[in-house]
């Protein structure tokens, strides 16, 4: 599916963006600042306890493969730069790892929630934001002269980049956020197995995997939908 460059699909793309930006900003800040209160100052004191993207950006995963996904009309997806984190600071290695892993996963299923809230009190005070918000729903999607329109195509965007990347994320294959928490309960043979497999898994999760992720993320999508309706009635 080629891209489309008319006016409706440029704004959807240039809000896709930001909220792309935005999400990985919050992941990555919520995993350097679980970390630090944890023990662990080294993302702090590389400053990614900030939500500047600037301070997130991986060259591959967070411009090209993004871009190479949006143009392919898939839809934008990526990574950032990985926080960096030293365990052997943590107070309670286990559990600081694990609450630090936890934390970017629940910071996107956070602000999908923020997202959600917003677009319910947008529809309810305001006949044109309902109808905005309709429209996107129900895949009727024009854009308007109205000011409300790129707000209410941000927020609901947001809602689907955070629940896809949240997850994403939670999925057991190293080196995503699930594995770190697995890979406490595993016995040390079959963790080394674990490791050494884990970007053979996550290869074949991006080449083959594509259905089996849309069949897991899509139930969550249709319930934030069918949420956003019944709240606006």
């Amino acid at each position: 599916m080629a891209m489309n460059l008319d006016g409706p699909h440029i704004l959807f793309y240039a809000c896709e963006i930001i909220a792309f930006l935005i999400s990985i900003s919050v992941h990555e800040s919520a995993h350097a600042l679980v970390a630090d209160m944890n023990g662990d100052p080294t993302a702090r004191q590389l400053g990614r306890v900030t939500l500047n993207p600037v301070r997130h950006i991986e060259l591959f995963g967070t411009i090209i493969f993004p871009l190479i996904s949006l143009v392919s009309g898939f839809g934008i997806f990526g990574w950032a730069k990985p926080t960096p984190v030293i365990g052997r600071n943590f107070r309670n290695y286990r559990m600081g790892d694990i609450l630090t892993t936890l934390a970017g996963p629940a910071s996107n299923f956070l602000l999908a929630g923020i997202s959600l809230v917003l677009l319910v009190l947008i529809a309810l005070v305001s006949h044109e934001g309902k109808a905005i918000l309709d429209s996107l729903i129900y895949g009727q999607f024009q854009v308007s002269g109205s000011a409300l329109v790129p707000f209410v195509l941000l927020l609901y965007v947001s809602i689907e980049i955070n629940v896809i990347l949240g997850i994403f994320n939670l999925i057991p294959v190293p080196p995503l956020d699930g594995s770190h928490v697995i890979r406490h309960f595993l016995p040390e043979p079959v963790l080394r197995l674990y490791d050494r497999m884990g970007m053979i898994g996550l290869i074949l999760l991006f080449v083959v995997g594509g259905r089996f992720l849309g069949q897991i993320i899509e139930p969550f999508l249709r319930i934030s939908n069918a949420m956003l309706l019944q709240l606006t009635r």
